[in-house]
């Protein structure tokens, strides 16, 4: 029986009753792959999500598009980018910009997810790429952050990198849907990328990640296989093994040898190359 995808009701409702999943995808190979296997969520590049086809893939998953936060303009470009996620399919909108704008998008009626915690676009505030909310200060004010969201009227938060702890005692206090990054089991949702979990990933690999396959090296030996496939088809070419039968059309030789007779009266003998 086919999944239903998941609504803003069915999310609030399901608070503390229900872990989702979610998954950053970046290709549609990866979209296909976490529809099947039961994914409740996917974070999705926008070019993605506007193509038609994308519900064909995906009908099931929640989508959430986002775009890094200084390529986003102004409020007025955020509401219109809003808009037509919206209008494309989107379920909520991964947005980090300033508590107006969330306030302008939820009077909107546009279901808009924040970032507390580890913000990478706003990390140098609070020290670079490392865990926030170890001190007690630091923790109260992810806290306040997320009052503020509330208050906002956000939907819900990614919460990345801080002690579990945090996240456990700030969901319990909270109508926000929480995001868990790299914050422990205490949210609403786990969510990792893609590219992380399938051994994709070639730079850095963050601690909260976990390798569940290693496509990078299986890709590594289908380029080989790749260039040796190639290899072959070229020597072939050059010792005269390609082309050959099957591989190329046949005729009746008695059509071809009056051809040939007909093209030597027209034409003549074969031109002598230079």
């Amino acid at each position: 029986m086919p999944r239903k995808r998941p609504t803003i009701a069915d999310v609030r409702a399901n608070k503390g009753k229900y872990q989702y999943t979610m998954m950053r995808v970046e290709n549609w190979e990866e979209l296909a792959a976490a529809e099947e296997a039961g994914i409740d969520m996917v974070s999705v590049p926008p070019e993605m999500l506007i193509q038609k086809h994308f519900r064909d893939v995906a009908p099931s998953l929640f989508a959430i598009p986002g775009k890094p936060l200084y390529e986003m303009g102004t409020s007025d470009d955020i509401l219109r980018w809003a808009f037509q996620m919206v209008n494309a399919g989107a379920d909520a909108v991964y947005c980090a910009a300033s508590f107006p704008v969330v306030r302008r998008l939820a009077d909107e009626a546009v279901p808009v997810i924040g970032h507390v915690g580890l913000i990478p676009s706003k990390c140098t505030w609070t020290g670079g790429f490392k865990a926030v909310g170890k001190t007690a200060d630091q923790a109260m004010h992810v806290w306040e952050m997320c009052k503020l969201y509330e208050e906002a009227g956000a939907f819900g938060v990614e919460i990345e990198v801080v002690p579990p702890e945090v996240t456990a005692a700030i969901s319990a206090r909270t109508s926000l849907f929480m995001v868990s990054m790299g914050g422990g089991k205490g949210g609403d949702c786990q969510y990792l990328f893609a590219c992380d979990v399938l051994g994709t990933n070639t730079g850095h690999v963050p601690r909260h990640s976990k390798q569940y396959a290693n496509l990078a090296k299986e890709f590594d030996r289908i380029q080989k296989m790749r260039v040796q496939a190639f290899k072959s088809w070229v020597g072939e070419v050059q010792t005269g093994a390609w082309p050959d039968a099957p591989y190329i059309v046949s005729a009746p030789k008695k059509e071809m040898d009056t051809f040939k007779t007909r093209l030597a009266k027209e034409a003549g003998g074969p031109k002598k190359r230079k």
